[in-house]
């Protein structure tokens, strides 16, 4: 799996923490420190990248939490089959297919021949905006 290991006290809004299983765009984060001899706790909210689900953590600030590796990358469309695009990527040359985005979710429009941007995260791809 592409991720690292490290505190919940790292965590900083607008990067990426994988809650449940799933990689997520941190939203919120607030600390509270608790009674005397208690630990701090930190509460975390986080809106999944491939399911725009929202999802929160709560964990002592010095619990070990993953942190997704997100990888930004550039590719051209081959085909837009239904429900599905085929996508090479501009580096490796690798072809594959991936779930069509919905309209609001990326910027530009979407047809065959065009350059995308598109990420990778825990071997899963999303594509999320038309270069150009």
């Amino acid at each position: 799996m592409s991720t690292r290991t490290g505190e919940v006290r790292e965590i900083k809004v607008g990067k990426y923490v994988v809650i449940d299983g799933e990689p997520c765009k941190v939203v919120s984060y607030t600390t509270a420190k608790t009674g005397k001899h208690g630990h701090a706790k930190a509460n975390v909210v986080g809106i999944g990248i491939f399911d725009g689900v929202k999802r929160t953590l709560v964990a002592p600030v010095d619990a070990k939490v993953d942190f997704p590796i997100i990888d930004k990358r550039v590719g051209q469309v081959l085909a837009i089959m239904g429900d599905t695009v085929q996508i090479m990527d501009m580096e490796t040359y690798e072809t594959f297919e991936t779930k069509m985005p919905a309209p609001d979710d990326i910027e530009g429009e979407l047809k065959e021949g065009v350059e995308v941007e598109y990420i990778v995260a825990m071997e899963r791809r999303k594509l999320t905006r038309v270069r150009g």
